[in-house]
């Protein structure tokens, strides 16, 4: 079924977008600041994406050039730029409690320029992943929204990947997602080049003593952590709407919570806080939140 690996797409995601919290937070900026790490992210997965299109070739129409640039800017360049420096200046928790705002973002623009038809259900559901969410966060820390710059830009972010998640769904009616991904990243990483911080953060890095953990890490944000979510996505968005897709993203506070534990289970990083009951509640309001709204609308019996 279609939509059920649409599904599973979308829960790998926000899977490995929670593991993502963890390795490039530990990273930034002791090991390469947030502007060199976005450069070999966006370059490293670029390479990769044309090399797997060069197996499955697909022209693009030129009339499809301007979409994919915008695509491009919102969706790789100013997203990630975005999304890594307010990283690097705030806490993972307060990204995760801000980014709980893509959905209602992505739900709005829907209405206003895709003429979405949204049911109550789906509103609803929206509504409570997205408080149930924010409670789940703020159990994490008492010291929330600390860094205003940070948070800043993270909001930016969620605001340029609502968009990105809009313009994307027509190309993926007219081109397989690959072929869609690899133009979109071309593009961003124009977008990435242009920034007179990336390139220039590359230096200071110190690759010769950098340990094979620290380049697994590296690698693993490159692949696991873009090229496959990214391709993910598109993938998934051929059978669902922005709104579906986009309200996954109410899951990553409780992954990275998990992942949280499972770091310090296994002796790494120790980043954990105590579990309590608030939490385990909001955990159920947020997977009640997504079903409502990833649900079928019931049909209705045909009158005569």
């Amino acid at each position: 079924m279609p939509s059920l690996k649409s599904h599973l797409a979308l829960f790998t995601v926000n899977l490995l977008y929670g593991i993502n919290y963890l390795l490039a937070k530990g990273l930034m900026p002791g090991v390469i600041g947030a502007n060199g790490f976005i450069f070999l992210r966006v370059a490293g997965a670029t390479l990769l994406f044309w090399m797997l299109l060069s197996f499955r070739f697909q022209k693009v129409e030129r009339k499809d050039l301007l979409l994919l640039a915008l695509c491009g800017i919102f969706g790789v360049g100013i997203n990630q730029l975005f999304f890594f420096n307010g990283l690097m200046l705030t806490s993972p928790v307060n990204a995760s409690v801000i980014m709980v705002t893509t959905p209602i973002l992505v739900l709005l623009l829907s209405i206003i320029f895709v003429k979405e038809v949204i049911r109550k259900t789906q509103v609803l559901g929206v509504l409570i992943g997205a408080a149930a969410a924010i409670v789940f966060s703020l159990q994490s820390t008492k010291d929330t929204f600390a860094t205003g710059l940070g948070d800043l830009f993270i909001v930016l972010n969620a605001a340029s990947y609502a968009i990105y998640m809009i313009l994307v769904k027509p190309l993926m009616g007219r081109y397989n997602a690959l072929t869609v991904i690899t133009w979109v990243f071309t593009f961003g990483l124009l977008v990435v080049l242009v920034w007179p911080y990336s390139i220039a953060e590359l230096p200071a890095v110190s690759w010769n003593s950098m340990s094979a953990v620290t380049f697994f890490k590296i690698s693993f944000v490159i692949v696991g952590v873009t090229v496959l979510p990214y391709l993910l996505t598109v993938y998934a968005m051929k059978n669902v709407s922005p709104t579906i897709a986009s309200v996954y993203i109410y899951i990553q506070p409780v992954l990275a919570t998990l992942f949280v534990y499972l770091y310090s289970i296994f002796g790494l990083e120790d980043y954990t806080s105590d579990i309590n009951a608030v939490k385990l509640i909001c955990t159920g309001f947020i997977f009640g939140g997504v079903y409502l709204v990833i649900r079928p609308a019931k049909k209705t019996a045909p009158t005569r």
